[in-house]
């Protein structure tokens, strides 16, 4: 059975994942309708990508019930509007990274998912490539020895893209790419709550984030650290080393296809497609397609690969590191 999918929001990002569900078998995934605020841009990408129908609203796509898993591809202030519409439409909801703009916004979508028994996931789909599957059961077999220290950098100049230094739409780098490098060292020491977080911070002219490193120290000795930033060129690559080697996930770390283990370099590709994608490495995103359709095939309620208890813990890691550098948004509460 066809895995028969909504698309909330016309913007880039739904336009690569919509793109990424054409390329796989249509007796595994359809896209049956897609939404936006304005009817006319929802019926031009409804035409772009072969749609059969078309809302002027969130709500009305919400009530479709040939939708069984809605795709929330929304700025992250409008995440937790359109999270919390799907569920309470009984849809299963995949929604983009960061699911809520602080922890609060998380913990009421986790709880209203938990709730009614219905399926909900952060996007981070990072965690679905070949390296980083590859990575994590070389963690598992034990082949870095006991670990010691983790580390990532993902910075570029995103200061000409709007919603990057925009207040109001929660920008910044810590939310938007600097989640990634959260992820990255969350997974590599075992989704554990960190011991300690610490931060230091530059913050742009629009008073969102601009450049920030953050050390976090975790149970057992171990710690990790990132650097994000929107105005400055970094590594773009993540690594891990242990008591018997390191290993190192090539840029682009946040949708990688190299890892080197131990000096041996190891290539994933990605998967063939026919189409254009607006991100880097856009193709990619069919991993996390079928992760979802796995897990609800399955029955689950939550990704055993990103649990909800961990987009907790990753959401309270970001606001700590926020609090610390002084970077509030309009959704948090004084």
């Amino acid at each position: 059975m066809a895995l028969r999918w909504g698309i909330v929001s016309v913007g880039l990002i739904s336009g690569d994942f919509t793109t990424v569900l054409r390329t796989l078998p249509r007796s595994e995934h359809q896209v049956v309708a897609v939404a936006a605020r304005d009817l006319s841009r929802a019926k031009e990408f409804a035409r772009k990508h072969d749609i059969p129908k078309a809302y002027g609203s969130y709500e009305e796509l919400a009530k479709d019930p040939n939708v069984e898993v809605a795709y929330v591809g929304t700025q992250h202030p409008q995440h937790k509007a359109a999270v919390l519409l799907c569920l309470a439409a009984g849809k299963a909801v995949l929604c983009e990274k960061p699911l809520g703009v602080n922890a609060a916004e998380v913990r009421e979508m986790v709880a209203e998912a938990r709730s009614r028994g219905l399926f909900l996931m952060e996007a981070i789909w990072t965690r679905f490539f070949p390296a980083l599957e590859a990575l994590r059961s070389l963690l598992a077999q034990g082949a870095l020895g006991d670990l010691r220290v983790a580390h990532a950098e993902f910075g570029k100049d995103l200061t000409h893209v709007p919603r990057a230094v925009d207040w109001a739409q929660a920008g910044g780098g810590l939310l938007d790419i600097g989640i990634y490098c959260i992820q990255f060292i969350s997974m590599v020491f075992g989704g554990q709550k960190p011991e300690k977080v610490l931060a230091v911070g530059r913050r742009h002219e629009t008073g969102v984030d601009d450049t920030v490193t953050v050390l976090l120290q975790y149970p057992g000795g171990v710690h990790g650290s990132f650097t994000c930033s929107i105005t400055a060129q970094l590594s773009n690559t993540a690594s891990v080393s242990g008591t018997k080697g390191m290993a190192k996930i090539l840029d682009p770390c946040w949708c990688p296809t190299e890892l080197v283990v131990k000096g041996e370099h190891k290539d994933f590709p990605l998967p063939p497609s026919p189409y254009e994608y607006n991100f880097t490495n856009g193709a990619g995103m069919v991993y996390e397609a079928k992760h979802v359709r796995e897990c609800l095939r399955k029955g689950l309620k939550e990704s055993p690969v990103i649990p909800l208890a961990e987009t907790e813990l990753l959401a309270d890691i970001l606001e700590e590191v926020r609090k610390a550098i002084g970077v509030t948004f309009p959704q948090d509460k004084h």
